[in-house]
């Protein structure tokens, strides 16, 4: 359909713009139990205005976690033929401990979500793995990184870091600290 390709217009855009930060306020807050109903009221459009934008909820959870995800592949790709690979992949890795730290109550409901959310959020997150292999190899082969990691590695230790962040018994650790260690635990 043509009108599918067509740009939003200002208000339509707008709109657009409101219900997902609601949304991303509502899951973060409520995970997936809020209704669509709720989000609309609380964006302060009805709720034919919200279906038109996002049809199903699940249509509407992937926007929001696409729109936090996106933007970590975009700095990846661009920090991609850095000249310092290390201090490259070493960015990245900040930058996803610091979103997932602030933003941990949506990834908890990324977990519970339905199979459909699930499947294109694992694709944008293979994406991601793949660009933070590439910067981990370029900064092997610099000799910045340790030789004897790879992404598999990498990444469980990562997950392992968020996990404990997000604990509750955790709650007074200092992520930067956290990601300090694993930095220097992964310099050649």
């Amino acid at each position: 359909m043509a009108s599918e390709n067509r740009p939003l217009r200002a208000d339509a855009r707008r709109n657009r713009d409101r219900l997902l930060a609601v949304a991303r306020e509502a899951f973060a807050a409520e995970g997936l139990s809020v209704s669509l109903d709720e989000i609309a009221r609380r964006a302060g459009v009805g709720p034919g205005t919200l279906y038109r934008h996002f049809p199903t909820k699940e249509g509407l959870f992937e926007a929001v976690v696409h729109e936090r995800l996106d933007p970590l592949l975009t700095e990846a790709h661009a920090l991609r033929d850095a000249d310092d690979p290390g201090a490259a992949l070493f960015t990245v890795l900040d930058r996803l401990v610091t979103d997932a730290v602030t933003k941990a109550d949506l990834i908890d409901a990324i977990a519970h979500a339905g199979p459909e959310v699930r499947a294109t959020v694992d694709a944008t997150s293979a994406d991601l793995h793949r660009a933070i292999g590439h910067l981990l190899t370029r900064a092997q082969s610099a000799g910045t990184i340790r030789a004897d990691i790879g992404i598999a590695d990498l990444m469980a230790i990562l997950s392992g870091i968020l996990l404990a962040l997000r604990h509750r018994a955790n709650a007074g650790a200092d992520p930067r600290l956290a990601l300090a260690v694993l930095c220097d635990g992964l310099r050649a």
